[in-house]
């Protein structure tokens, strides 16, 4: 499927009607993009469902509105408010939970929903004869495997040998057969190698590349439905308060999460902030490089990411977020948190915070420093998945630099160089200039090796392209309803 030409119409009815049969058969209920970006108005309901099986109820359960059991649904999104006992800056830090998401308590799953699910209802993939490809660094071929399973269909993780064992662990419990678990060479950012293996994979016209880094339905579902959550968050933390909303930072991974900044900014003016590890500064530097902030920063800029219109760059270390993956979830890390005045509500909420998530706070605070924002300003980001999916990350961290232990005097290290000490260096802001050097770094990705006309490389530069792709949001939740309706569902 190329992905400029954004389905808006059934391309092939002998197809959806196969994807209609599978859906009536599993009993599969598809939430429209309007439902998944207000749920409670919907009335989205799961039921008795659990959260943590392949059970197609969760399919609605795919927003940012579960409550703290990810069962109830929750008016207002969960987050968390930082504190400057923490973050060291006056401006709020807000923070929402991609844990709460079902079955792989990362918000990944909602892209990888919105991709397949346009596929489904125009008839451009079969459930019962093709098999879905996830390439990615983890959460999102987790997603993947996960939509697939609930939709009757064959999926295939595709990711990087060196990711968090518990990411395989999971993989394993979820794929169908072990075959569908493809591991490529590398760690983080070898996407390059994702690519390849994809490429030998889509030789077989039975298999669908899903890519989420090309994939403009990743792009609309954020800006649409994440966009409109992280406003929600704002508006109930400046409740009774003058708040401005003037920044949102997220991480670039496949930049479909960034779509939301699109919206804010278009809603209230709030700055753009992709964030980036220092140890592959693509963005910054044109640079490249290994580390272990698992989600983020690949060497190269996603097709998706919406580059003309970010205003700051960030970069974070790698070790900043293996300190305080350790500081945050060891006994002696939490200890020197609330001796340094962190309320113990807090400390026991950062386990909410995976590696990525750390890094995407690291940034935040650091884009507060740099703009000098103060008690009036907000600083909106998110939290992609919790510290459950990273223990034996912490594992290797302690081995490697901690061989007897991380006890109170390292905890103190960790607390003054990674947060009391932390600053705003590596944080670049934006003219046309570098947005357009950015932008030009896509090139040998996508034209080069990928095979993108040129044009239609080029069309990125114009916002109304990227307004134009939000458009497709009702033709969507329409061709939704009507297969819904098909499959016995009214």
């Amino acid at each position: 499927m190329n992905p400029f030409e954004l389905p808006l119409a059934v391309a092939d009815r002998a197809t959806r009607a196969r994807a209609v049969a599978r859906a009536r058969e599993m009993r599969v209920r598809l939430p429209t993009f309007e439902e998944i970006a207000d749920p409670v108005a919907h009335h989205l309901a799961a039921g008795a469902a659990d959260p943590d099986q392949p059970d197609p109820a969760n399919l609605l359960r795919v927003h940012w509105h579960n409550g703290p059991d990810r069962r109830a649904k929750s008016a207002v999104p969960g987050y968390l408010d930082l504190p400057e006992a923490l973050t060291g800056v006056p401006a709020r830090i807000l923070v929402a939970l991609g844990e709460r998401f079902p079955m792989i308590g990362a918000h990944k799953v909602l892209a990888a929903y919105a991709c397949l699910v346009v596929r489904l209802v125009t008839g451009l993939f079969d459930p019962t004869r093709q098999r879905a490809v996830w390439p990615s660094t983890g959460n999102y071929c987790r997603g993947g495997i996960a939509i697939s399973r609930l939709m009757g269909c064959r999926g295939t993780a595709v990711l990087p040998e060196g990711m968090s064992r518990e990411r395989f662990q999971w993989l394993e419990r979820w794929v169908s057969d072990p075959a569908d678990i493809v591991r490529t060479p590398g760690t983080e950012s070898n996407v390059k190698e994702i690519y390849d293996a994809c490429a030998a994979l889509a030789r077989d016209p039975a298999n669908d590349i899903i890519n989420q880094f090309s994939e403009f339905a990743n792009y609309v579902a954020h800006r649409h439905c994440t966009g409109r959550a992280l406003a929600k968050i704002a508006a109930d933390a400046g409740r009774g308060k003058s708040l401005k909303l003037a920044a949102f930072v997220a991480s670039t991974g496949s930049a479909g999460t960034l779509a939301a900044g699109d919206y804010l900014k278009e809603t209230f003016g709030t700055k753009i902030v992709p964030v980036e590890p220092v140890e592959c500064p693509t963005m910054l530097y044109n640079g490249y490089g290994a580390h272990n902030i698992q989600g983020i920063g690949d060497k190269h800029i996603p097709l998706i990411h919406n580059v003309m219109n970010s205003d700051v760059v960030v970069a974070v270390s790698d070790r900043a977020t293996d300190y305080l993956n350790l500081l945050f979830n060891l006994p002696a890390g939490r200890d020197r948190l609330k001796a340094c005045g962190v309320p113990t509500a807090t400390v026991n909420a950062l386990g909410s915070l995976g590696i990525s998530s750390i890094c995407n706070v690291l940034a935040a605070i650091k884009v507060a420093r740099r703009l000098e924002l103060g008690r009036g300003d907000a600083v909106v980001t998110v939290a992609t998945d919790g510290a459950a999916m990273y223990e034996s990350e912490r594992t290797k961290v302690l081995k490697r630099d901690y061989p007897n232990g991380f006890d109170a005097d390292a905890a103190a290290g960790a607390f003054a160089r990674h947060l009391a000490g932390l600053e705003a260096d590596h944080v670049r802001e934006l003219d046309h200039r570098e947005r357009r050097r950015i932008f030009n770094l896509g090139y040998y990705t996508w034209v080069e090796q990928q095979g993108v006309a040129l044009a239609d490389f080029d069309r990125r530069l114009d916002q109304g392209f990227w307004d134009g792709l939000a458009r497709a949001v009702p033709a969507w939740n329409e061709l939704i309803t009507s297969f819904n309706r098909d499959a016995g569902f009214n």
